[in-house]
């Protein structure tokens, strides 16, 4: 998302204060908490803040049955949570105990610890996502966990499966980031051809502005190419305000000051970590890794593109790899095509 798109989302919050649609927020809440309700004899449904690296950080826990294996879900963003897509992975929760996690600065964690930039590099939140793996462990009585990173969630994900394997029975990868620097450079390029196909003017006046070479962009320069990218994916466009915007404003469990605080996390976490995600680069961390290796993206995909997902998936070495292209699906593709990616998450060695 660009910073653009979350201008307007916050916009739209705030708009949401007027009678009437607060008064449709209210009725699309409780039809949602209605649809989410888990009253299985063996299920669970818990939020709860957790002291990870000395900060309460927020983890929300669902599922039908305990027994059933553990997915840790690492957001994108990287200032996203992704409980927000809670509504539309309801069926995943017959099948495992989902555990969404707000990290440092997002969220329900920023409403209560607080935004401190200082503290949010990916070194930390990989320290932190290790703590919340051995805490959900030991919570559930689950010896490993399945960890699941979402787009930028993979420069959080990766480190961890690298530096505690013992911890996970999988690595699951989605809307994958393989160099942040090569991939801007071909999405720009890939925009445009769209833009220019489609005889946007605007939006080619707007990409030909940046430089080809994105080393030389700045947090506003990038978010340009994100929304322009969104704008014109040709599976999914604008999927932030059809998707995620009506997730958001209707989570059963938020209050419009959770809403607010996503948002602001959403904003200051990325500029925050900009200089950080444009230097990030997978193989610099290798490709050989102690537990199964899944990557499961969208054939489509405009924002994390396929082709650098899947050389580097021809790369790497792992007791067992499997690679499934979703047809039909852009970004978010577990959240847009939440079926055919439980089909593939159930194919996962637990």
């Amino acid at each position: 998302m660009s910073v653009l798109v979350a201008t307007a989302v916050t916009a739209a919050a705030v708009a949401a204060a007027g009678s009437a649609p607060l008064a449709y927020r209210a009725v699309r809440k409780r039809q949602r908490a209605a649809e989410a309700r888990i009253d299985t004899p063996a299920g669970i449904a818990e939020g709860r803040y957790v002291s990870i690296g000395g900060v309460e950080q927020w983890l929300q826990i669902r599922g039908e049955d305990r027994a059933n294996p553990v997915l840790l879900v690492v957001h994108g963003g990287p200032g996203s949570p992704y409980s927000v897509f809670t509504p539309v992975l309801r069926e995943w929760e017959r099948y495992f105990t989902v555990v969404q996690w707000d990290r440092r600065g997002c969220g329900r964690t920023l409403r209560r610890s607080g935004l401190h930039p200082e503290e949010l590099t990916f070194d930390r939140l990989v320290d932190d996502g290790i703590e919340v793996a051995e805490y959900v462990r030991e919570h559930l009585g689950q010896s490993r966990v399945i960890l699941m990173a979402g787009s930028m969630g993979t420069i959080v994900g990766l480190p961890m499966v690298r530096r505690r394997p013992d911890l996970f029975s999988a690595y699951v990868g989605s809307d994958f980031y393989v160099n942040m620097i090569e991939n801007e450079r071909r999405g720009r390029a890939e925009t445009l051809e769209r833009l220019r196909a489609a005889g946007n003017r605007r939006g080619v006046a707007a990409l030909e502005a940046l430089d080809p070479d994105p080393h030389t962009w700045d947090f506003k320069a990038w978010g340009t190419r994100m929304q322009w990218s969104m704008a014109t994916d040709p599976t999914t466009p604008n999927a932030v305000f059809r998707l995620l915007f009506p997730l958001l404003l209707t989570k059963p469990d938020y209050s419009l000051r959770d809403v607010a605080a996503w948002l602001k996390g959403f904003n200051k976490v990325n500029a925050a970590m900009y200089e950080q995600f444009m230097r990030f680069d997978a193989r610099a961390l290798g490709t050989t890794f102690e537990v199964p290796f899944y990557l499961f993206q969208g054939a489509q995909d405009v924002v994390t593109l396929i082709d650098p997902a899947v050389e580097y998936f021809a790369e790497v070495r792992a007791p067992e790899k499997e690679l499934v292209l979703i047809e039909g699906a852009s970004h978010f593709a577990a959240f847009t095509r939440p079926g055919q990616f439980l089909e593939a998450l159930r194919s996962v060695r637990c």
